[in-house]
């Protein structure tokens, strides 16, 4: 097979599924796995897609108006906002993470909700300034340009003198042997700060994350109170996370 219809058919099935995994690309095509990560190395330097490790995403556009976020699969994550809802009541202290499942979380968040919130994402803390009863913290630092979220010592700082009650965090990958992973150091580091911050936390997953992996550790299993997805908790696929010992949602 030409290197341009390797390409198409690496789009096709990104579109179809809304990920690639190198493995299963190069058992497909009948190729090795260096060419797979060859070929999206070249359409991620072309902007098709999102290379991570094992495989790849789509692209989210970036919109000129940060109101206008574009939304990959929001029905799914619809669903896993309205799940994360019956987890929030007044007076509760919360943090939020970035990631378009929380941002479509934070479009959900009912109005009179009185809460306090902190977040390092910069498009759901504007999300959020919309909202009268909510005191809304946004945590400064260092700004990872292409996910709009802060990140570094002066978050961490923050994090660590913090108490919440819940945080809701959004993930890149998850699987059951190394738990929650993120494509970014910095990130990761952020993430567990925000987890030993919190009293609850709660993950939000869309099923196309589940059983995949990236290159660093968040957390394992046992150190995550809930895990929300978009499937039904007894979809067969969840089995062996709640034989972990994750509330699954």
């Amino acid at each position: 097979m030409l290197k341009v219809e390797r390409h198409k058919y690496i789009l096709g099935k990104l579109h179809e599924n809304q990920k690639v995994s190198t493995i299963d690309l190069a058992l497909e095509l009948s190729i090795s796995e260096d060419t797979i990560r060859r070929d999206l190395i070249e359409l991620n330097k072309k902007g098709l897609l999102e290379k991570v490790y094992g495989g790849a995403f789509p692209v989210i556009d970036k919109p000129a108006n940060i109101f206008d976020i574009a939304i990959v699969n929001r029905d799914k994550k619809d669903i896993i906002g309205n799940k994360a809802l019956s987890l929030i009541t007044d007076g509760q202290v919360i943090i939020m993470s970035g990631g378009t499942t929380n941002l479509a979380f934070a479009k959900l968040i009912p109005s009179d909700l009185k809460a306090t919130i902190y977040t390092y994402s910069l498009p759901i803390a504007m999300q959020l300034s919309q909202h009268p009863n909510v005191e809304l913290i946004f945590i400064g630092g260092k700004m990872q340009k292409n996910a709009m979220v802060t990140i570094g010592l002066d978050v961490v700082h923050v994090l660590s003198k913090l108490k919440a009650d819940i945080c809701f965090m959004g993930a890149s990958s998850i699987n059951v042997r190394l738990g929650l992973t993120e494509m970014g150091y910095e990130v990761s580091i952020v993430k567990k700060a925000m987890m030993q911050a919190s009293d609850k936390v709660v993950t939000m997953v869309s099923s196309e994350k589940l059983n995949t992996k990236m290159p660093y550790v968040v957390s394992e299993l046992n150190q995550l109170n809930t895990m929300i997805t978009d499937l039904n908790p007894k979809n067969p696929i969840l089995e062996e996370y709640i034989k972990a010992g994750v509330k699954v949602l």
